[in-house]
């Protein structure tokens, strides 16, 4: 698969006869300094780890690392290169099956989204859709975060 974005606008059923297949890798992403700053001021996780450069210098990881829920929170930006749910009468998020942050996300790095489409699950006007998001770190052989949400689509409102 080309790491070039292609955004596809896929019907449910379109959907459906592409379970178990990549349906794209984003573009890349650097995370600089002062969007973990923002992150922190926003959700108040302000842990020297995160927003202390000088102090993590010396820390475990050489630098200050992303927060794992920013590196999640980029989710919808890069998903939305590789499939577009704005088509949809309603898309919304569902939840997560399953998340886990496996390496550290150095602050200056640069971060790209790999999208699997896991299941098509069928609900009344729509389908719910369960993916794998790979979080990948250029340079890196492990990804930082591999993810396993749900999205609810619906083709027509209820009414």
């Amino acid at each position: 698969m080309s790491s070039t974005p292609h955004r596809a606008a896929l019907s449910v059923q379109q959907l459906s006869e592409r379970v178990g297949e990549e349906l794209g890798v984003s573009s890349w992403r650097e995370v600089s300094q002062a969007t973990v700053d923002a992150f922190a001021e926003v959700t108040g996780d302000h842990q020297w780890i995160h927003t202390d450069p000088e102090r993590a210098a010396s820390g475990p990881f050489g630098g200050t690392i992303a927060h794992g829920y920013l590196t999640l929170a980029l989710a919808p930006v890069l998903f939305d290169e590789i499939l577009a749910l704005d088509h949809f009468p309603m898309s919304m998020n569902y939840g997560l099956d399953r998340l886990r942050f496996v390496a550290p996300l150095a602050v200056g790095s640069r971060i790209r989204l790999r999208a699997r489409l896991d299941a098509v699950d069928p609900i009344p006007g729509g389908a719910t859709l369960k993916l794998t998001l790979t979080f990948e770190a250029d340079g890196s052989d492990k990804p930082v975060c591999v993810a396993q949400p749900l999205y609810r689509v619906l083709e027509q409102l209820p009414g």
